[in-house]
């Protein structure tokens, strides 16, 4: 048997890492800024993290949701309190597909709507109800389009008004900041007009998280900086530094119903114990805090590069985006195999910046000397 081939693969093979570095099998060693997809929060092989999952794997690793578990009401508890959302109510998963695919079911269960709306470049992720409000028809297969879904201009709050007041609306589902799509940040004129109207027509505002919560952007969550309060939250990759984990918040307005959600694997106990690590070290190490530090460092010292292939710079905290004239592949290949650095991707053209939030600015300096080597070049 061989692997399904679904991903183009950049041939390096990386077995072991550290802050926010990792190493190939050969021992190059490369400064990653990509963090696994927006997914290492709080570094590779964060000492803590590892002393917390390995104590945790010698008593339990798993059992079901049928008993207690009292690491899922600890994560709870801290997590509403580190967020500011303490009065919410939080359900485990495994993925962020998966919290999508449940807050929009949470929401058609509560007001018995089947439209939504979403932001035109959204991802949302690739299972049945996520990958539909996904704005890209090449990964909706036809069993997935089933019309429910109407995409719509992000920040143009008449677009969205007009179809809200059909009053059919289940849920609106939106990203503060746009992650797939290029770095595009919804304003905060747009995200509280939004969140009246919403409110106004009973739909129910759901902000996708996933990429941009868990203190990238310099705050816990993007849409903190925005100045509104959603009725559903989803986060993952962040959340337990790599180990399978992701949750919904759910507002104190929403009565739980036995049966309507479910989960195997979701909430288990090593992933409680990943969580809960990570929120260990956000404190103890101040990391929100320092992605919104570092990343207004990188920020700076990316627009002082004055380079013409740069057309834009965009993002918030530590999800930064550089928007070339170029394919992004002409910089990013020469990124990895000659200078030794990660970077994300999307489109065609833009470089995406998703790095553990420890970056530190020496880092962000030795990063800025490799982009100018390689655009030096072009």
């Amino acid at each position: 048997m061989k692997l399904f081939d679904v991903y183009p693969l950049f041939d390096v093979n990386i077995v072991r890492g550290e802050g926010c570095k990792v190493w190939d099998d050969k021992g190059q060693e490369y400064l990653d800024l990509y963090g696994g997809h927006a997914v290492i929060s709080i570094g590779h092989s964060h000492p803590h993290y590892i002393k917390k999952v390995t104590e945790q794997l010698g008593k339990i690793g798993f059992y079901s949701n049928s008993v207690v578990n009292k690491l899922q009401v600890e994560l709870a508890e801290r997590l509403g309190r580190i967020s500011g959302y303490d009065d919410y109510q939080l359900f485990l998963i495994n993925s962020g597909a998966e919290a999508n695919e449940n807050a929009l079911k949470l929401a058609s269960f509560t007001n018995g709507r089947t439209r939504v709306l979403s932001a035109e470049k959204a991802f949302h992720g690739r299972t049945s109800l996520a990958v539909e409000v996904t704005n890209n028809p090449k990964i909706i297969a036809p069993i997935n389009n089933n019309g429910h879904v109407t995409y719509l201009p992000l920040n143009d709050l008449n677009a969205w008004e007009e179809e809200l007041q059909k009053g059919d609306v289940c849920a609106v589902i939106l990203e503060c900041i746009q992650g797939v799509g290029g770095i595009k940040m919804a304003t905060s004129e747009f995200a509280q007009g939004l969140e009246r109207l919403c409110k106004q027509h009973n739909t129910v505002l759901i902000c996708d998280e996933i990429q941009c919560g868990y203190g990238r952007s310099g705050k816990f969550f993007a849409h903190q900086w925005l100045g509104i309060k959603p009725d559903i939250i989803t986060v993952a990759k962040g959340i337990a530094n790599g180990f399978p984990m992701a949750g919904v918040l759910i507002s104190p307005d929403f009565e739980p119903v036995y049966g309507q959600l479910g989960t195997t694997f979701g909430g288990n106990h090593l992933a409680c114990a990943a969580a809960l690590a990570v929120l260990d070290v956000f404190e103890e190490e101040n990391l929100v805090e320092n992605a919104r530090e570092v990343g207004n460092y990188l920020m700076e010292e990316l627009k002082k590069l004055d380079n013409p292939h740069i057309q834009d710079i965009r993002g918030r905290g530590l999800m930064i985006g550089i928007d070339l004239d170029i394919p992004h592949k002409d910089v990013r290949q020469p990124l990895i195999y000659q200078e030794h650095c990660f970077t994300g991707c999307a489109g065609t053209n833009i470089l995406r910046l998703l790095p553990p939030l420890c970056l530190t600015k020496d880092e962000v300096d030795l990063f800025i000397t490799k982009l100018k080597k390689v655009l030096a070049t072009l």
